[in-house]
């Protein structure tokens, strides 16, 4: 039960998703699946921390770009840690059952986290732990919390359903191009087979991929690169608050929000499907003229888009250019659909 091939494949080792099931077989079956709402993936390679003690939410609150103090039991967050010069360094999703709050951090990012976390506590009652060992992450096409386990739900701003109450989302996502709801949760890992199989069947991670790209949802190290603001990929509104305190690089966060523009945008890119190449991570994105203009960040193969990637491109770019992407040697010709359109 859980599958729709006969043997998962595993996601190759040069990807982020090593480690998990890259598809059963029949990714485009996979992914009309998800969005019927009859698959889970497993996500067991994400991270897991938790931090505890009285001082929580207020020393989460302080050090995050999020609006996390008296965040009430079961609400999800968005939220990131930040350079002094306002550069994207971690992205937390966040939910807290009462006694302990707990963050779901994307693959290979839960140990530096962790080590940042204890090098900021200083005199206050928290406690930060890894749990990635002992718990691990689903994803489910649910769009409800589970009270029998630790839920984390995509919020509405973020996955395309509507704006933060905290307002701001529209200055730079009028609207993402898909819905990407559903839900994360955390199971003990002994009980991670038992929860994939809740569901009729098992997407893989390209699957899940795909259907994040079509929505053009930013995930770290996928979107970002080492100077990455969160202007540039719709973080504002549905993982930035602008009317909290003091936190490292809000002061990068305000200036380019009420002064200035991001230098660069995400975009969605749907690209020429005569070839069957598909560009990979990190390609350079260029115009006619072969100046370069950004990267990819990720390509995927849709079930109904076909070929398609984000890219994060120069603001200056012209909305109506045809771009070209450099893979191996080879060109190929994408047309932009704007996700973040303050320009």
């Amino acid at each position: 039960m859980g599958e729709v091939g006969i043997t998962p494949i595993p996601a190759p080792e040069s990807d982020l998703d090593f480690g998990v099931a890259w598809h059963y077989g029949d990714p485009h079956r996979e992914q009309r699946l998800l969005i019927a709402g009859e698959a889970s993936v497993d996500l067991s390679h994400w991270g897991v921390v938790t931090v505890t003690g009285v001082d929580r939410l207020s020393w989460l609150h302080s050090l995050t770009t999020a609006f996390l103090e008296n965040l009430e039991p079961h609400v999800s967050r968005i939220a990131l840690i930040l350079s002094p010069h306002g550069h994207v360094e971690q992205e937390l999703h966040v939910v807290d059952d009462g006694e302990a709050t707990w963050l779901i951090t994307p693959p290979n990012t839960a140990t530096a986290l962790t080590a940042y976390l204890n090098s900021m506590r200083f005199m206050l009652r928290v406690e930060v732990a890894d749990v990635s060992e002992k718990f691990a992450v689903v994803w489910e096409p649910v769009h409800a919390v589970d009270p029998s386990v630790i839920t984390w739900l995509t919020p509405d701003e973020f996955a395309g359903a509507g704006n933060a109450a905290a307002g701001y989302v529209d200055k730079y996502v009028t609207v993402r191009p898909e819905l990407f709801l559903g839900r994360q949760v955390i199971v003990p890992r002994s009980m991670l087979a038992e929860r994939l199989d809740q569901f009729p069947n098992r997407a893989g991670t390209w699957a899940y991929n795909a259907i994040r790209t079509a929505a053009a949802v930013p995930q770290l190290a996928r979107e970002t690169d080492h100077k990455s603001l969160p202007h540039e990929l719709g973080w504002i509104g549905s993982g930035v608050h602008l009317q909290k305190g003091c936190y490292r690089g809000q002061e990068t966060v305000a200036r380019v929000y009420n002064l200035g523009k991001p230098p660069r945008r995400l975009v969605l890119l749907h690209l020429d499907g005569s070839d069957s190449d598909l560009p990979v991570h990190g390609d350079e994105v260029t115009t006619a003229a072969g100046k370069v203009i950004g990267f990819i960040a990720t390509p995927a193969r849709h079930y109904e888009l076909g070929p398609i990637a984000t890219a994060v491109i120069k603001r200056s770019t012209p909305v109506d250019e045809t771009l070209h992407v450099v893979h191996d040697g080879n060109v190929i010709t994408a047309n932009q659909e704007l996700v973040v359109t303050d320009i």
